[in-house]
C-alpha cells in the first residue's frame, strides 16, 4: 500500500481525540480533564489498541463475529477503562460506561470525518487486512486475471438507470459514463426470486423451482429456498460439478455456492464445514475501528428506519406498510451489518488474489420490500452500498493480481399496495370462501425473506463446534431451532418444514396455500399426482373461476386432462398447447415470454396444482403481492421481471435478449473463458474518482 501522509494521520488523531472530548460532554460517566486529556486519552487508546486488539482478534474471532460485533464492545469497553487507569486526566466510572462511550466516539469521528471530507477508508481498509492476509495465507502475485460477481439483490434495470441519471449511485455512474462498463438487461424466469436466480446463474440450472417457497408432494412438505437443509437439497440436485464458481471460486452471501471450494454464509454449504472460509473471521475482525463502526453504523440505520418510517405516517404516503416492532433491527442486520461481513471478506479475497468470488447484497431488496422501489430511504440503502463498491475498487489497485468487475441483479421488483389492501382478505382467505363446505385450507406462515437471511447467519455459528459460543447461541436459540436450524421471526412458531401442513382443526388440509411475491400456489396433498382441472372442478365446482375472475388476479395457471395447460383469466383463456385465445388473452400484459414462461413451470414435476398470479396494470405498472410486502417480486408483471448485467466493455456483449438465468450462467461462463485467452484485452483500469470542488473563498 502506498504510504500514509503525516497531515492526514494528524488530522485523523486530532478527530479521535475530539471524539473524546464530545463523548465526555454527552456522558455523565466520563470525565476528560481538558483538551489535554482527551489527547493523552486518545493516545491511550490508539497504543492500547496496536498492542491487545490483534490478541483479541486472534482468540476470541469467532465469539466477537458470531454476536455480531457485541463482545467486541466489551473488549474496546475494557481498554478503555484500562486507558483510564493509565491517564489521570481520563475517568471512567463503569465498563457501560466504556461501552457506550465506544460507540459515541466512533459515531463522531464518522461524523467529523464526513463534515471535513476525510475519507476514512484508509482506516477501514487499513494495513493490518492486508498485513494479515500475507500472515495467514500469502498470496502468489500473477498477471492472470480474476472476476468478481457482485450481486444488488432486486434492484430492476430501470430503477438502476434512473438511480445512475439522479446521482444515487456516483460509483457505478463513474464506470458507466468513462466508458469501461455497460448496462444491458436481461430477463429473469418464472418465478422472479433469487433462489431460481441463483440456481441458475451459479448452476446453469433452476429446473423444478416454481417458487421461492413451494409444497412437494413427493416429499409431503414445504420447501424454502433459503432454508440451510432445503438449500443444500436443492443444490445437490441442480449442480453438476462445474458451477461458476468451481475452478477455486468463493461464495459470499448467497442461496447457493457455484460449486465453490469455499463460502461463507451461503446457505447451501452452511452444514458443510469442509467448504467455510478458513480466516474470514480474522480479516474482517483485525481492525478494532471496523467493529465499533459497524455497531454505529447499525444503530444510525436503525434511526434511519424510525425516522423514515414515521415522515411515511405523517405524511400519509400511500402505500405503506407498518414498520415498527423489531423491523429497524432486521433492517440493520441486512443493510449494515451483512453487507459490511461481505465487503470484508471480499477484500480479503481480493488481497488474496481468489480467482472469482460471487457474493450478494441483500440491503436494497430488503428496504423495498417495505418502503416501495423507489423511495428515498430505499435509495439511500442503494447509495450507502455504492459507496462500499468504492471501497473495494480502491482494494482492487492493491491486488496480487488484476481484476474485471461485473454487477448484475437477479431479478428486479414491482410496486403497489397489497392484495390484503386491496380487497380486505388474504389468498388463503378467498381459496377457503370458494371451496366445499367443511374443506380445511393450510396456509403455512413462513419465514420472511429477510429474516432467512439472518437464520441463515445463526445457523452457520451454532455448527461450529469448536467454538464455546457455537454451544452459547445453541442454548440461547434452543427454543428456536427447528431440526438444526435457527427459526426466528414471523411464522417460526409454525416452521415444522419436515411435517405436513395442517388444517384449522389439526386435521389433515385439504388444500395448502403458499404466496411467494405476488405468485399464489395451491396444491392439494391428497391427491398424489397433480390435480388437473377436471378433478378441481368435481371437488370444488366454483374455485377456478373464483380465482381467475377476482379482480386482484391476473391469470391462473391449471393443467386440464384433455386440453393440456390453461391460462383462465378475467376475460379469456389462453391454451398452452397451440396459443390459441378464446375471449380476451389474459397474458397480454405480462410481456411477451409469458407463455415460454407457464409452458416451462408447467412441465416441472413439482408444479402447484393450481398456480395464481396477481393482476398486473401496465399504465399505474402495479400489482398486487399476496405477502404483505410494497416492492414484490416472484411472479409475473412490470419490473420484478428486468434485472441487470453491468459488465466491462471489453467483453463480448450479449447476442440478442437474454432470457432465463441458465442463459446468464452461460455468458458468464463463455467472459470467463474469454478473459483468459491469449491475446484477451487486459482487465479494465478504473477510472479515478472526480476530486471534490474547491472550497469557496470567503
Amino acid at each position: 500500500m502506498d504510504g500514509i501522509p503525516v497531515r492526514r494521520l494528524l488530522v485523523e488523531f486530532a478527530v479521535s481525540a475530539l471524539s473524546f472530548w464530545v463523548a465526555a460532554w454527552v456522558l455523565p460517566g466520563l470525565d476528560v480533564l481538558g483538551w489535554s486529556g482527551a489527547v493523552a486519552g486518545a493516545a491511550a487508546v490508539a497504543v492500547l489498541n496496536a498492542v491487545i486488539w490483534p490478541l483479541v482478534a486472534r482468540f476470541f474471532s469467532r465469539l466477537i463475529l458470531w454476536t455480531a460485533g457485541l463482545l467486541a464492545l466489551v473488549a474496546h469497553g475494557g481498554i478503555l477503562l484500562l486507558a483510564a487507569e493509565l491517564v489521570d486526566a481520563l475517568v471512567v466510572d463503569s465498563v457501560w460506561t466504556a461501552i457506550i462511550a465506544s460507540v459515541v466516539m466512533t459515531a463522531v469521528g464518522i461524523a467529523v470525518g464526513t463534515l471535513l471530507a476525510i475519507d476514512d477508508d484508509r482506516v477501514w481498509r487499513r494495513r493490518m487486512l492486508q498485513r494479515m492476509v500475507n500472515r495467514l495465507e500469502p498470496p502468489t502475485h500473477t498477471d492472470e486475471p480474476g472476476i468478481l460477481f457482485l450481486q444488488i439483490d432486486g434492484l430492476a434495470e430501470p430503477v438502476l438507470r434512473r438511480a445512475i441519471s439522479d446521482g444515487s449511485v456516483p460509483t457505478l455512474a463513474r464506470w458507466v459514463r468513462s466508458g469501461t462498463h455497460r448496462i444491458s438487461g436481461w430477463e429473469c424466469d418464472l418465478s422472479s426470486q433469487t433462489g431460481a436466480s441463483q440456481a441458475g446463474i451459479l448452476h446453469g440450472n433452476n429446473e423444478n423451482m416454481p417458487a421461492f417457497r413451494w409444497y412437494d408432494k413427493a416429499a409431503g412438505r414445504v420447501f424454502t429456498s433459503n432454508r440451510p437443509r432445503d438449500a443444500a437439497q436443492i443444490e445437490a440436485l441442480q449442480s453438476d460439478g462445474s458451477g461458476l464458481l468451481a475452478d477455486g471460486g468463493a461464495s459470499r452471501s448467497n442461496v447457493f455456492s457455484g460449486d465453490s471450494t469455499e463460502s461463507i454464509l451461503t446457505f447451501s454449504t452452511l452444514l458443510d464445514r469442509g467448504r467455510h472460509s478458513r480466516y474470514t473471521a480474522n480479516y474482517i475482525l483485525s481492525d478494532p475501528y471496523a467493529v465499533t463502526r459497524l455497531v454505529a453504523l447499525s444503530l444510525a440505520d436503525i434511526g434511519r428506519e424510525i425516522l423514515d418510517a414515521r415522515r411515511t405516517r405523517r405524511r400519509r404516503i400511500e402505500p405503506r406498510l407498518r414498520r415498527g416492532g423489531v423491523y429497524p433491527l432486521l433492517r440493520a442486520a441486512t443493510t449494515t451489518i451483512l453487507r459490511d461481513l461481505t465487503i470484508y471478506t471480499l477484500m480479503s479475497d481480493i488481497y488474496r488474489g481468489v480467482p472469482a468470488a460471487f457474493a450478494d447484497f441483500v440491503g436494497y431488496d430488503e428496504v423495498a420490500h417495505h418502503s416501495g422501489i423507489s423511495a428515498r430511504t430505499a435509495l439511500d440503502t442503494l447509495e450507502r452500498l455504492d459507496e462500499q463498491l468504492a471501497r473495494l475498487e480502491q482494494a482492487i489497485a492493491d491486488a496480487p493480481r488484476p481484476y474485471h468487475v461485473v454487477v448484475l441483479s437477479d431479478h428486479g421488483q414491482t410496486q403497489g399496495a397489497t392484495f390484503l389492501q386491496r380487497y380486505g382478505l388474504t389468498l388463503e382467505e378467498l381459496v377457503r370462501s370458494n371451496m366445499t363446505d367443511g374443506s380445511e385450507v393450510s396456509a403455512p406462515e413462513v419465514v420472511s425473506e429477510g429474516w432467512g437471511n439472518l437464520n441463515g447467519a445463526l445457523t452457520e455459528a451454532i455448527r461450529d463446534e469448536d467454538s464455546r459460543l457455537g454451544a452459547a447461541i445453541r442454548l440461547a436459540t434452543r427454543k428456536r431451532v427447528v431440526d438444526g436450524d435457527v427459526v426466528l421471526g414471523a411464522g417460526a412458531e409454525q416452521h415444522h418444514p419436515d411435517r405436513a401442513p395442517v388444517g384449522t382443526d389439526g386435521s389433515a388440509a385439504d388444500a395448502i396455500v403458499l404466496a411467494s411475491g405476488n405468485l399464489g400456489l395451491v396444491s392439494f396433498p391428497d391427491i398424489d399426482e397433480r390435480a388437473g382441472l377436471e378433478a378441481i372442478q368435481r371437488r370444488h365446482p366454483g374455485l377456478v373461476g373464483a380465482l381467475a375472475s377476482h379482480p386482484g388476479i391476473g391469470f391462473v395457471l391449471v393443467r386440464s386432462e384433455s386440453l393440456g395447460p390453461l391460462a383462465i383469466g378475467p376475460g379469456g383463456i389462453r391454451y398452452l398447447v397451440d396459443d390459441r385465445v378464446e375471449g380476451s388473452d389474459p397474458l397480454a400484459p405480462f410481456g411477451a415470454h409469458t407463455a415460454d414462461h407457464l409452458r416451462r413451470t408447467d412441465a416441472f414435476h413439482n408444479a402447484p396444482d393450481l398456480l395464481v398470479n396477481s393482476f398486473y396494470d401496465p399504465d399505474a405498472d402495479e400489482g398486487a403481492a399476496f405477502e404483505e410486502l410494497i416492492g414484490f417480486h416472484g411472479g409475473l408483471g412490470g419490473e420484478q421481471a428486468q434485472p441487470f448485467l453491468l459488465y466491462p466493455a471489453t467483453f463480448t456483449a450479449p447476442e440478442g435478449p437474454v432470457v432465463g438465468a441458465a442463459a446468464v450462467h452461460h455468458l458468464f461462463k463463455r467472459w470467463i473463458v474469454d478473459m483468459s485467452a491469449p491475446g484477451a484485452a487486459p482487465p479494465w483500469s478504473l477510472p479515478p474518482a472526480a476530486p471534490p470542488p474547491p472550497l469557496p473563498v470567503r
